[in-house]
């Protein structure tokens, strides 16, 4: 990562420069970059079980952020994701406007936008970088925006859900966002990988797909060569609310018993037993 071949402000610089210090290993690793996201998170006093939302604000507004958008661009499966998204989004004919939620650096934007220069996207980011803005004013059809007033023919959200207390709410907003018919490419991590991942969502890795189609949302298929599945909007009809709360708190419930290998089995013979009745009787 040779910082001074990219175009930064005299201030992103110096404080993308002060971070690197901190790092052992030149050019560092993903695993040490997570080090030291999770050392930002400590030292502005945030605690992923105990929601501080003006420290947690503090920690994404941190150039930590605008370090992990220059590593990505270094970092070749980083690199390869992004690049899979956005060619099955410019091969995808009925693609014409596209919102990158939570899109950082803007850096699957402007794979999006050399791959097809018709398409429209917008890309969703509280906090960008003077860097990514200056990036993106390269390219006619990428704006940033700070409001979500229109809707699109695809959503790409990659490794947002993680980091956000109420993911269903926010699914919920993506999914009107989009129109009907239209795609939703979605890559999530509910896993402790860093600390800004928080175990509240964690439960979601095994009743995210059921949760989205309770919104509409069909499971289509996954994005070959990345980490993303893609979703198509198949319904417009009012959210359940009722319904997808209580599918989420049996989620809460039953997550400790799925991690455990045995619970899972014991779950999966069940429901296998009882699709075999079903089958055999109904």
């Amino acid at each position: 990562m040779d910082i001074e071949q990219i175009e930064l402000s005299l201030k992103e610089r110096k404080a993308v420069c002060k971070l690197l210090e901190r790092l052992e290993n030149q050019p560092p690793e993903l695993e040490n970059l997570w080090e030291l996201m999770d050392s930002v998170w400590d030292e502005l006093g945030c605690d992923n079980r105990r929601l501080d939302s003006r420290k947690i604000s503090d920690f994404y507004r941190h150039p930590i952020w605008l370090l992990n958008g220059l590593f990505i661009e270094t970092h070749d499966l980083s690199i390869q994701h992004r690049l899979a998204i956005a060619d099955w989004v410019t091969q995808n004919s009925e693609i014409y406007t596209v919102l990158d939620y939570g899109g950082g650096f803007g850096t699957l934007a402007r794979f999006i936008a050399q791959k097809n220069k018709d398409i429209v996207i917008d890309v969703y980011e509280p906090y960008p970088s003077e860097s990514a803005l200056i990036k993106a004013a390269n390219y006619t059809q990428i704006s940033f925006v700070n409001t979500l007033n229109k809707r699109y023919g695809c959503l790409v959200s990659t490794d947002v859900l993680e980091h956000v207390p109420d993911p269903l709410e926010l699914l919920a907003q993506m999914a009107k966002s989009i129109e009907l018919n239209g795609f939703l490419i979605i890559a999530n991590c509910f896993y402790p990988v860093i600390k800004c991942h928080l175990p509240c969502t964690f439960h979601l890795r095994y009743s995210f797909n059921l949760l989205a189609k309770m919104m509409g949302l069909e499971f289509i298929t996954v994005c070959q060569n990345s980490h993303a599945s893609i979703y198509r909007k198949v319904d417009e009809a009012p959210f359940n609310w009722f319904a997808i709360r209580s599918t989420e708190l049996l989620s809460k419930t039953l997550f400790p018993i799925l991690e455990n290998s045995w619970g899972y089995r014991f779950i999966k013979s069940t429901k296998d037993l009882v699709d075999s009745l079903r089958k055999l009787f109904f």
